[in-house]
């Protein structure tokens, strides 16, 4: 007699996945700009929240995306450190590109709120006659030199990891495409 094979075990294709499984990927630049995700990422986060958030209507996106997309990223490399990715059936590579994507997005954004709350702090003028002297601006923020260092290297660490997202969302790219 002969086998009859099941159908629906043989209509799922395998999953495509370039990058490795386990601890190889840390060795991999897709691996390690994760983890310069992480912890720049988280750093934002930390900064952000020392700050006591002078502007809660700017950073409150802010604080929302760092945290999100450190959770994410958090998620992301333990699928591929503890192997879980090879038994999930779908294109890696494709939801590797997209997930960086999204992330590039929002940090931008998180990125580009961050700098004009940084750059809306208003200086004190020494020959100011008025109660309160005329913003350059449209954002005003008040801020003392701590929170505004703070929000000075917030801003430079959120660029950077908005960089590292758009790295590997090219990356990604490159490995979708092949």
């Amino acid at each position: 007699m002969a086998e009859v094979t099941n159908q629906a075990a043989t209509s799922f294709p395998a999953p495509t996945i370039s990058l490795p499984l386990g601890l190889d990927i840390i060795r991999t630049y897709s691996g390690a700009l994760i983890c310069m995700e992480i912890v720049f990422g988280g750093l934002v986060w930390i900064l952000v929240a020392s700050s006591n958030i002078p502007v809660p209507l700017l950073q409150g996106w802010v604080m929302f995306v760092s945290v999100t997309a450190f959770c994410c990223s958090t998620a992301y490399l333990a699928l591929f450190l503890l192997g879980i990715a090879s038994r999930i059936n779908t294109d890696w590579n494709f939801m590797d590109m997209m997930y960086h994507f999204v992330a590039l997005l929002f940090y931008f954004t998180a990125f580009v709120l961050e700098a004009a709350t940084t750059s809306g702090v208003q200086k004190e003028s020494v020959n100011s006659t008025a109660c309160v002297p005329r913003p350059s601006s449209n954002i005003i923020t008040f801020m003392d030199f701590r929170q505004y260092s703070i929000n000075v290297v917030a801003t430079i660490l959120a660029f950077i990891v908005t960089v590292c997202y758009g790295c590997s969302l090219f990356m990604g790219f490159k490995r979708w495409r092949k």
